[in-house]
């Protein structure tokens, strides 16, 4: 997976929050205005009952005094009798016209609720409240009502968000699984404490996994078999272009046996190469065992002083300590030529190679520093990769001495590092290879 597989989760988180939401939303308006009518008629039903138990209780008051008798000042309501002196106002008359009940009255001051009764003595009264405050109390309640179903909204947007975090959470922590990974990193995908959703996409991953691994085992049979079978005639090359060096030749001739020779040398280290990162890559398991990497380390030196020599190159230790590692014998050295081979082969005429064995901690070190050019920054990410040589490279290596080494690292459970050294007196290129130490004390 690349950087396109966490765009493609969080327009889907996004698909998930916006439906949702947008569902909660929907549906807690449509709730929120069903509620607040609801609630709004109620209160003008309980208002009306309001009036109506006034009524009944005024019912039994006899009085003979004409003034509105104000019940409710905040609620406004008021009983008017309508019979007797001073009743016959344009207000009364309209009222009186009324039969018992509840209506709604156009007064001069604006709408009431008027609910009439009749007294047992044929007396009528009037009790009335603006409608204008029934609506005003009623949309209070309603409000009441609504505003704690809309508060809820907020919560259940934030709720479903954590949610679909929550639930997608394995599909990303996948992702991340996937792009931590090294390219020849392909071992199955587990399925445990994995959403039994997410099981059908992991088998398959699962599947193209092995298919790959299939593809790339073929690829390695087919290097080391065609590396192993390209040996014989490159070493019959070499040795015929080696009895032709000894017969006298013109100038010209002898030009173009150099050329040939050197493209035989070129050709058979690649052939080493390419079996030695087959061999590498195709053994399961190495046989290991207790090994001083010090040793390993001076061997190998002492082998390659005359190819230092013939180019000038200062090659010796700055530090070197006994450390036994588990390992391979031939593993090591292997690992540690390919390291100072690439030194020499890149550092310029008369330039100087620094190497230490040492312990840090639980790890043994060896620790190759050179002053050539060092690589270039954006060649760093890929240079262990095979047959990437860079930006900076020679016309005689083969891009397989690095991969090599990792891979050899790697099987040892080690690390290796690489590092530009700018600034410093002198720069160039330091390679840090850490191996598990044996003889490193007990906590």
């Amino acid at each position: 997976m690349d950087g396109r597989s966490g765009i493609v989760m969080r327009s889907l988180r996004a698909r998930l929050f916006v439906g949702l939401t947008a569902t909660i939303v929907v549906a807690g308006l449509g709730a929120g205005a069903l509620a607040y009518n609801w609630a709004f008629d109620e209160a003008i039903e309980l208002q009306d009952s309001i009036l109506i138990q006034i009524g009944a209780a005024a019912g039994a008051i006899h009085t003979s005094d004409p003034t509105p008798a104000g019940v409710d000042a905040e609620a406004q309501v008021v009983i008017e009798p309508l019979d007797g002196p001073g009743s016959d106002t344009k207000d009364r008359r309209a009222l009186k016209n009324l039969p018992d009940g509840l209506h709604v009255v156009a007064r001069s001051n604006g709408p009431w609720r008027e609910f009439i009764r009749t007294r047992a003595d044929a007396s009528r009264i009037a009790i009335g409240q603006p409608t204008a405050i029934r609506d005003e109390i009623a949309r209070d309640s309603a409000l009441r009502t609504v505003v704690p179903l809309l508060a809820l909204i907020p919560c259940l947007m934030l709720i479903v968000a954590l949610v679909i975090r929550q639930t997608l959470q394995p599909m990303l922590s996948l992702s991340e699984r996937l792009d931590a990974r090294e390219a020849d990193q392909l071992q199955r995908l587990p399925l445990e404490g994995m959403p039994d959703e997410l099981h059908p996409f992991i088998t398959s991953i699962n599947r193209l996994l092995e298919r790959v691994q299939d593809l790339i085992d073929q690829q390695k049979r087919f290097i080391a078999d065609a590396a192993h079978e390209l040996r014989t005639p490159i070493t019959a090359i070499s040795l015929q272009a080696g009895n032709l060096d000894q017969a006298g030749l013109q100038p010209e001739s002898r030009e173009r046996l150099a050329a040939l020779q050197n493209g035989t040398r070129r050709t058979a280290h690649l052939l080493e190469q390419l079996l030695a990162l087959a061999r590498y890559d195709m053994s399961s398991t190495p046989g290991t065992q207790p090994v001083f990497l010090d040793q390993c380390t001076k061997e190998v030196v002492a082998d390659v002083l005359s190819r230092a020599a013939a180019r000038s190159v200062d090659l010796g230790f700055e530090v070197v300590e006994p450390v036994l590692v588990r390992g391979e014998p031939a593993m090591l050295t292997v690992m540690i030529r390919n390291l100072i081979d690439n030194a020499i082969r890149h550092i310029p005429q008369g330039g100087r190679i620094d190497i230490g064995v040492y312990r840090e901690g639980p790890h043994a070190i060896l620790q190759v520093e050179d002053n050539g050019p060092g690589i270039p920054e954006e060649d760093l990410a890929r240079i262990f990769e095979p047959f990437v040589r860079g930006s900076a490279a020679v016309e005689d290596g083969s891009g397989l001495g690095l991969s090599i080494v990792k891979r050899i690292v790697e099987r040892l459970d080690g690390s290796v590092s690489l590092e530009n050294r700018r600034g410093t007196p002198t720069s160039g290129l330091r390679v840090i290879v850490s191996l598990p130490s044996l003889d490193q004390p007990k906590a």
